[in-house]
């Protein structure tokens, strides 16, 4: 894993270099910052996470509360293998979202690199601790340009407000490799797709999320093998749109996962009304 990440740092390192000066290359990322169409509140969901085959590798929990216009969305997957994945943002929500900090813990078997990545969205410090080939820890730490459409941690969040009639849209993200760079997210719909819950036909946009690179770097990678796999949304439009399912890599490399909602299942019981009535002798 890192061997490959070292390439892909290499490539794009020396490209840039030779291709685009440093303001100019910040300059190709940047997008407009999405508008607030509609405000998050406290959610507390369950998500399980599979396999293509539909093998359950992982179960997620997203926790997330507001205080005035400030959100703190956290969102951790326990492996069954004892691998944790753990991120947690806080951001604004007043004209437009903004990300405010983005903390990242991932670590275990699952994880070829295990590392811890923080951004500072307002100062632009941005760190990444990490374990390199050699065992050895490592920090990589640098001061960035942070733009404003930063999605780290709030991509799902950033799609529930955008309409899906609209123009394909463009988001910034930093990526770890492990050292931080700066990428652009292209956002385009697929179209609707159908999906049943509890007998009913329901339908979600299909949202095709693709990492650009950008520049000569960007035409260079899928030539090299090192061009990024495209993630899939789903979401539920609506009055209150939801996220619904999603495939792509978890990480820089790394394989196809599947997230989804899931629902809580209870265990085979006495019916209540039985209990209810032992205590109402």
């Amino acid at each position: 894993m890192a061997i490959y990440w070292r390439r892909v740092a290499t490539v794009l390192g020396t490209v840039l270099s030779l291709s685009l000066p440093p303001g100019l290359w910040s300059a190709t990322l940047f997008a407009e910052p999405v508008p607030v169409r509609l405000t998050e509140g406290v959610v507390r969901g369950f998500l399980s996470l599979r396999t293509l085959d539909g093998t359950l590798i992982a179960n997620g929990d997203l926790i997330q509360f507001a205080h005035g216009d400030r959100v703190t969305s956290r969102l951790v997957f326990r492996f069954k293998d004892g691998s944790i994945r753990d991120e947690t943002a806080i951001y604004s929500q007043g004209r437009a979202f903004r990300l405010l900090r983005n903390h990242l813990v991932q670590r275990g078997p699952s994880f070829p690199q295990p590392l811890e990545a923080s951004i500072d969205g307002l100062t632009g410090q941005v760190r990444v601790h990490y374990t390199d080939d050699d065992g050895e820890q490592k920090v990589a730490a640098e001061k960035m340009e942070i733009p404003l459409d930063l999605a780290n941690g709030m991509t799902l969040t950033l799609l529930k407000n955008i309409r899906p009639e609209g123009t394909p849209t463009a988001l910034s993200m930093i990526v770890n490799t492990p050292k931080p760079r700066l990428v652009k997210l292209a956002i385009s719909s697929a179209g609707e797709d159908a999906f049943v819950t509890g007998g009913a036909t329901r339908t979600a946009t299909h949202y095709v999320v693709k990492i650009e690179i950008g520049g000569v770097a960007g035409l260079i990678a899928p030539l090299i093998g090192q061009q990024p796999a495209d993630t899939h949304v789903w979401i539920l439009q609506g009055e209150a749109p939801a996220f619904v399912k999603s495939e792509g890599p978890m990480f820089a490399g790394g394989p196809v996962w599947r997230i989804e909602l899931v629902s809580p299942v209870w265990p085979k019981s006495q019916p209540a009304s039985k209990g209810s009535a032992n205590t109402t002798k």
